[in-house]
Formats: structure tokens, C-alpha cells, sequence
């Protein structure tokens, strides 16, 4: 296997520059993410992911996208024909009828995985299983299932199930939760002054719940009765005492964007404290050049325990459904979930 280093990058457009083709050739990223920037025609997309991975020269290199429904959808019509509801939408429909919520958010990961694994795209930052709290930030909002732990927690399995079948990989987010955030986390740093035990019984248990899964992202938030000082995603002692030990999760650790403002100090010093707190890989997401650079001169090699959660969460990839690549099959999915929501309305 080709030596990989603990980041996954952007890039500025549809297609690699010279620039970036240099830099992740000499830096060689596991990861690539792409953005709204990033999408052109299916075509462009195909073209796109498979230039990363020969630039990298690894064919199993993740191409992550945020591909959740609602407001956070980077894929589209005409690519894809559905404009997918959102979490809150799945979550009201699930109120209404458990089982069809269910399947409402297993057929739409299924849908979401017909989409994105054709055009070469492999991890979908997915499912949301922050709570929101009344009067938190609407950053989250209607991308959540519910104000519920047990809604949150049962629609999220669903949906990450649905991807798993669909051959791509989800993402659980934003890990130990970011639903009492009163900010902004991609303009200022939340700071979150509820007791531990509240956390336990609202905010921890949807991920407990999926700490099965193999992949997720931290939050960038502090929780003032865990660690005053630094957010989940550079604090050691939410990394070790409450991620991996109370939720008990064991993949992959991805940080959020270390370009968000939430997080302090340049961006070598934001990537040192990222792997200082235990995160296994770094993201960084707006493709500009000069930032990239800062952070990969910080960033180790994937390597030991990180190396083995890369490896086993890409091991996950190789059990799917093979009827998502049916056509039909798919077109009667896409009814399906219509159909689910207007039996309902």
C-alpha cells in the first residue's frame, strides 16, 4: 500500500491544477472532499475523483462529500433527480409512522449511495447525530432527526445502514455533539456550560449508539465541564475520556474543518493540537493553497492504531448491495421514497 499521510484535503475547482497535482503527488493525502466548487457535470465529477487517486496512486483513496439532504446537499438535479428532505423532515415523518420514518432514512442513504459511488465519490459525511436544545445555533437545526436522543439515535442507524448497503461510507457527526452549540462553530468557537451528566443522558447516547460505525468527525466546541480550555477536536481529554472511552468509539476520529474559526493559534498549531488530542486524521476543506501547505507540514504519516481504523473502515466498502447498480432498481427506490412521504401527508 502506498504511504499516506493523516490529512484529507479540497481542492479549488473541477479538476486538479498544476499546483494542487504537485502538492498532493509530494504530500500524497488520504482523503479528498469536495465541495460545492467542486461539481461540475457527472462526467467532470467522474474525472475528478479518478484524477486524485492516480495522482496519489491509490485506488481505494476516499473521496468524502456532504451529502445529507435539505440545505446541505452538494450534489443537485440534474445529476441526481431528487431534491432529498432533510433530517428534520425524515424525523417529522418518523413521528408520524416509526417504520416508515425508517425506511425513509434507510431508502434515502441508499438513494444517496446510487448517486455518489458512480461518480467515484466513497464517504458521505452522514448521518447528523447532534440534538438540538431549544435556542441553540440553527448551523444545525433542521439537518437533525430530532430533539430526541432515541429519534436521533434510530433514524442515524438507518441511515448509515442504508450507506454501508449502498457501497459508501458514512461519516457520524459531529462527535460528542454539537446541539448545544449557541454559535456558529465555521465563524466562532461554541462554548457549552451544561453539566456532564446532562451531556450523558441528551447528547452522548446517539453515539454510543453507532460507535460501531467507521468513521466520524469531532465537534469543535468546548464543553466546560469536561474541558474548559479547548474544543472537543484539540482537547485530549474529551478525545480519550469521552469519545473513545464513554461513547466507546473506536474508528477512525476525523477532525472538522481545521479552517473553521472556532479553532485558535495558525494552522500549524491548529494541526499539532489536533493529533496532540488524538484525532487520527486532519481535515481541511477550502483548497487554498498556503493553508494546506501549513497543515501538511504538520501532519504525520498514517501510520499504527490510526492506519488500522483507515484500513478497516475502507474494508467496509467491499459489501454492498449490487441492485444499486441496477437502474430499475434504483428508479423503484427514488418512487419508493416518494411515495413514503406523500402516504404520510
Amino acid at each position: 500500500m502506498t504511504e499516506s499521510k493523516a490529512m484529507i484535503v479540497g481542492c479549488a475547482g473541477t479538476a486538479l491544477s498544476d499546483d494542487e497535482i504537485d502538492f498532493i503527488s509530494r504530500e500524497r493525502p488520504w482523503g479528498l472532499i469536495l465541495f460545492a466548487r467542486n461539481i461540475g457535470t457527472a462526467e467532470e465529477i467522474r474525472a475528478l475523483t479518478a484524477q486524485f487517486r492516480s495522482v496519489v496512486e491509490r485506488e481505494d483513496a476516499p473521496v468524502f462529500i456532504d451529502q445529507e439532504g435539505g440545505r446541505v446537499q452538494r450534489i443537485r438535479e440534474p445529476i441526481t433527480r431528487h431534491r432529498y428532505p432533510s433530517g428534520a423532515e425524515v424525523g417529522a415523518l418518523y413521528r408520524v409512522d416509526r417504520e416508515t420514518g425508517m425506511r425513509a432514512a434507510r431508502t434515502m442513504s441508499r438513494l444517496h449511495a446510487a448517486d455518489l459511488r458512480p461518480l467515484g465519490i466513497t464517504a458521505d459525511c452522514l448521518p447528523v447525530l447532534d440534538v438540538p436544545v431549544e435556542g441553540a445555533h440553527d448551523v444545525i437545526g433542521d439537518r437533525a432527526y430530532g430533539h430526541d436522543p432515541d429519534t436521533v439515535a434510530t433514524l442515524g442507524r438507518e441511515a448509515a445502514e442504508g450507506l454501508l448497503e449502498g457501497g459508501v461510507l458514512p461519516v457520524i457527526k459531529h462527535i460528542p455533539g454539537h446541539g448545544r452549540a449557541f454559535s456558529d462553530s465555521h465563524k466562532a468557537l461554541p462554548v457549552v456550560e451544561t453539566p456532564l451528566a446532562a451531556l450523558r443522558a441528551h447528547d452522548f447516547p446517539p453515539f454510543a449508539a453507532l460507535a460501531g460505525m467507521p468513521m466520524a468527525m469531532t465537534a469543535h466546541v468546548v464543553y466546560t465541564d469536561i474541558d474548559p480550555e479547548r474544543p472537543a477536536t484539540t482537547s485530549p481529554t474529551v478525545v480519550r475520556d469521552i469519545i473513545r472511552g464513554e461513547i466507546g468509539f473506536d474508528g477512525l476520529l476525523m477532525s472538522d474543518d481545521v479552517s473553521m474559526h472556532a479553532l485558535s493559534g495558525d494552522f500549524g498549531q491548529r494541526t499539532e493540537s489536533i493529533f496532540g488530542a488524538g484525532c487520527d486524521v486532519v481535515l481541511h476543506c477550502n483548497g487554498v493553497m498556503d493553508e494546506m501547505k501549513a497543515v501538511a507540514a504538520q501532519t504525520p504519516v498514517l501510520q499504527g492504531k490510526a492506519l488500522e481504523r483507515a484500513q478497516a473502515a475502507l474494508s467496509r466498502l467491499a459489501d454492498h448491495d449490487g441492485r444499486l447498480d441496477d437502474t430499475a432498481h434504483v428508479a423503484g427506490l427514488r418512487d419508493e421514497l416518494d411515495g413514503l412521504f406523500t402516504a404520510v401527508a
